[in-house]
């Protein structure tokens, strides 16, 4: 991959002419996206992740850190033990010189180690879970990285509302696959990153799933189409 998101983050750190990237979907046009939003303070965030950032306890993992800034406020803020991960290694790199004390540059699956008292997964954390045929893969990984008495706090948007209606009211989704896996597309500088697959959740579709692998799920707020639940293992005994 050519980590154009990691490029675009390691320009506007080191000033570098940077521009806004340039983001898109298999059912969305081009659209904007400032990089300064990965530079966010706590107070310029959405009331979603200042929820999480607000809940999170213990010896945290932020897993898709991009320029750091979740993990920045949990660790100077709130004084906890936090590990940013990513898989690109520039954006890595900026939440080195950023201050985070703990950095990890890995693919979530091939990541072993650590485990956690709180699991973030934000700004769509359902996203890297890619399509439904791959949700098990990535909730047997995350529940063997999450203590005993751990959570996993993660955001989601359900995008029924961008497809069509019919004339009889109906929705018009995909006939061959779950309407929330879309491809995802990042322009930056003239140059196009090889697009990836993305998914956003409804909450009940998330639910089965989670419950399907051993966790018990909450839903701790709703703001419009998007929502913040939290993961806790099922109790066994």
């Amino acid at each position: 991959m050519k980590d154009l998101m990691g490029q675009a983050i390691w320009d506007f750190y080191h000033e570098q002419n940077p521009e806004n990237l340039l983001t898109e979907t298999s059912i969305s046009e081009i659209d904007d996206l400032p990089v300064d939003y990965f530079f966010r303070s706590f107070g310029d965030m959405n009331l979603i992740e200042q929820k999480a950032l607000e809940l999170s306890k213990g010896k945290v993992l932020d897993i898709g850190a991009g320029a750091g800034s979740h993990s920045l406020y949990l660790q100077n803020g709130k004084g906890l033990d936090v590990f940013a991960l990513d898989f690109s290694p520039k954006s890595i790199e900026i939440c080195q010189l950023r201050g985070v004390k703990n950095t990890l540059c890995s693919d979530i699956l091939e990541y072993s180690g650590e485990t956690f008292d709180t699991i973030l997964l934000l700004m769509n954390g359902t996203g890297i879970f890619q399509s439904l045929d791959k949700i098990d893969l990535y909730l047997e990984k995350l529940h063997s990285l999450l203590n005993e008495d751990g959570q996993i706090l993660i955001d989601s948007t359900d995008i029924l509302y961008m497809y069509d209606k019919a004339d009889d009211g109906g929705i018009m989704v995909p006939a061959d696959h779950y309407y929330g896996e879309v491809d995802y597309f990042i322009h930056y500088k003239l140059d196009t990153e090889k697009p990836i697959k993305w998914l956003y959740l409804d909450f009940v579709t998330l639910k089965r799933a989670v419950e399907n692998n051993g966790f018990k799920i909450e839903k701790i707020l709703k703001e419009e189409d998007s929502f913040l639940a939290r993961l806790t293992k099922e109790d066994l005994n």
